[in-house]
């Protein structure tokens, strides 16, 4: 059978519809943690779900589900410790990293699961998915980009500056666990696409290739979504046609599919940035006005401390607070 008439089969076809929207949805999240520098985020929950996975696999309940509550009990953690400061956060990640990981692999060998049975979700298994597992995932995918993208200003603004976001009336605290929610749903969604050890360079590098093209907020996650489908799906491609010959995976393909595109992306980067600093070096515009007032609040003189600033002819000025009298083609102490 050829690699086309293999994209006919069933497996093929559910493993399409989860890299697609797996690649739109890791990187509508991963735009919201880029920008507030929670890159390794999802590496944390990654590692939470571990045992999330685990606990399914070791009481019989449904895996996916399983790891979508311990995940996102786990991002509630994060940012619980987070905002309140009791340590650092990359110090809570690291617990997390731990923590999760050998919770995991804990349980998986109190339930007697083999190593084999978690593979499947730390480094993705996209051509076994079933068809529940393709309708979690895309009941889960659809949600997270319809609430990214529904509330993307909101999301923004607390992202790029809580204070102003929280003077101009918006409920930081909500959204900022909403979007530790919205992670760790995505983490599970992706976790059967490139792993849940792979899952945050999904959500990560298709944002940082992005910013190297992109000037503006809408454009980046445009951008970072479309180039997430880009690497899911054509890294599923390239499995395939490779797996004629050698023994390849979807999941770490896609991953490297992905890096493939910032490297290509970083020079030009560089140099749009360049050619605009060349085109425009310097900020335009003209300089501030005088404003007229009826008022001096004092005689300007060689004692006043000011300096020298030239004023037109019978024209009282006001700068830095203060009233200059012109007459004629003079300068007063400013």
């Amino acid at each position: 059978m050829s690699p086309i008439e293999l994209f006919s089969l069933p497996f093929m076809q559910r493993a399409l519809i989860a890299a697609l929207l797996t690649g739109l949805a890791a990187p509508a999240i991963g735009t919201f943690l880029v920008q507030r520098r929670l890159a390794l985020m999802g590496d944390g929950i990654g590692h939470v779900a571990v045992t999330g996975i685990a606990l399914g696999l070791l009481t019989g309940a449904s895996p996916v589900w399983t790891a979508v509550l311990v995940a996102v009990l786990g991002a509630l953690l994060i940012e619980l410790i987070r905002e309140r400061g009791q340590t650092n956060g990359d110090v809570a990640l690291a617990l997390l990293f731990y923590g999760g990981l050998a919770g995991g692999i804990f349980l998986s060998g109190l339930g007697g699961q083999s190593a084999a049975s978690l593979n499947t979700y730390l480094f993705g298994s996209l051509t076994t998915m079933s068809v529940s597992d393709v309708i979690a995932t895309m009941v889960l995918a659809t949600a997270v980009i319809a609430l990214c993208l529904g509330l993307a200003p909101q999301l923004f603004a607390v992202a790029q500056d809580q204070e102003f976001a929280r003077v101009a009336g918006l409920r930081v605290r909500a959204y900022n666990v909403l979007v530790a929610v919205l992670a760790a749903v995505s983490v599970t969604v992706a976790m059967r696409t490139v792993g849940l050890l792979l899952v945050s360079a999904l959500m990560v590098v298709p944002v940082a290739t992005s910013q190297q093209l992109t000037r503006s907020f809408r454009a980046t996650i445009a951008a970072a979504m479309a180039l997430g489908v880009l690497a899911s799906v054509g890294g599923l491609v390239v499995a395939t046609f490779a797996s004629y010959k050698a023994t390849v995976a979807p999941g770490p393909t896609i991953v490297l599919l992905a890096l493939a595109c910032y490297a290509v992306a970083w020079p030009i980067g560089i140099w749009t940035r360049h050619r605009a600093r060349l085109r425009e070096p310097f900020p335009t515009g003209e300089p501030d006005a005088h404003e007229a007032c009826a008022e001096h609040p004092h005689d300007h003189g060689p004692g006043c401390g000011h300096l020298a600033v030239p004023h037109d002819d019978h024209v009282d000025y006001v700068h830095d607070g203060h009233r200059h009298a012109a007459h004629g083609s003079h300068y007063d102490e400013h």
